[in-house]
């Protein structure tokens, strides 16, 4: 184990399975991150040592420096879906993944793989778009020969979209959706890791790809799939862009007048604006056909981890199928 990789947010969603992979290859991983004492959990993915969790802080240069010492390559797993303290969009997904493709040129890291998102766009109506090409452009400034990544949603068995809207099924015979009608292209959590770790291991040309799987469906389409993975009916109903602006802003102004102190965890009026848009790899561009990855299709992944969801949770193909035999 003479080489080594830091893993910024290695202890977040994406994170944990690219710190998990790159231990199988026989790296030493350090997982920098906010809150050590909470990530402790990576340790069991190497052998005694080989994994550790160190404290840094990406708005901080000399935090940023320290955990990338010795290091052979870095990572940049962190982002934000929702602002929270200080912990704003710009200060995290532009100064900070410029911060660390600065700091990493500087020690001479050999290679960088940056994880941004699609839909980054300088030009977009929604601060979280802007602030990730500005990161984009940041990395590359800096480090021109860094890998960028541009996945859809991610999901897997920590995800916070099929876990989110599963577990408001569970509420009531309606299903609430902002932008019923909106595409995306869902992509497993692995094999975002997978594509990450061909960075790191120097598997993959420098550049930007675009992560999707390989199915491409609206979020209402998906949302049905998702129900008949956990056997539950409910109505999916579409809300209007305009009812959900009127909602989002209510959140925001009751989490601007609290002082935070009721963070909107709901529904952002940024997050109306990035669900206008689809959510797709866009055509020509770069993605798991060059490097060498086939991506996992929904319906081999969801039932592993939705069936806590279902109204029996792991009982309920058992019970169904008793139902069977009294028939």
């Amino acid at each position: 184990m003479s080489k080594m990789v830091t893993i910024y947010g290695g202890s977040g969603f994406v994170g944990r399975y690219i710190a998990r992979r790159m231990a199988v290859e026989g790296w030493r991983v350090r997982v920098a991150v906010r809150r050590p004492n909470e990530a402790m959990f990576v340790k069991t993915y190497g052998v005694v040592g080989q994994v550790e969790p160190i404290l840094c802080n990406i708005r901080d240069d000399a935090s940023v420096a320290a955990a990338m010492q010795g290091a052979e390559a870095v990572v940049n797993c962190v982002g934000v879906l929702n602002e929270l303290g200080k912990n704003e969009f710009d200060s995290v997904q532009a100064q900070g993944a410029e911060r660390i493709a600065r700091l990493a040129a500087e020690n001479a890291v050999l290679r960088m793989v940056h994880l941004s998102a699609i839909g980054a766009d300088a030009g977009a109506d929604s601060v979280y778009s802007r602030t990730k090409a500005q990161g984009e452009a940041g990395v590359r400034e800096h480090f021109p020969n860094a890998l960028i990544l541009r996945p859809s949603v991610i999901f897997g068995n920590e995800d916070q979209f099929f876990n989110r809207f599963a577990a408001m099924a569970r509420m009531g015979p309606f299903l609430p959706l902002v932008g019923a009608e909106t595409r995306f292209q869902p992509v497993y959590v692995d094999d975002v890791a997978w594509a990450a770790v061909k960075g790191v291991l120097g598997e993959a040309d420098a550049g930007v790809y675009e992560l999707g799987g390989p199915e491409v469906k609206t979020f209402r389409a998906l949302m049905q799939q998702m129900l008949d993975v956990i056997h539950r009916r409910r109505v999916v109903v579409g809300m209007p862009f305009w009812a959900a602006r009127i909602m989002a802003g209510v959140l925001d102004i009751v989490k601007f007048v609290s002082f935070q102190l009721f963070p909107n965890n709901i529904l952002t009026r940024d997050q109306v604006r990035n669900l206008r848009r689809d959510n797709i790899v866009s055509d020509n561009a770069k993605g798991f056909d060059d490097l060498g990855i086939e991506p996992a299709a929904l319906d081999s992944i969801l039932p592993e981890y939705l069936w806590k969801y279902r109204p029996s949770g792991q009982y309920d193909d058992i019970q169904n199928s008793a139902k069977n035999m009294r028939t």
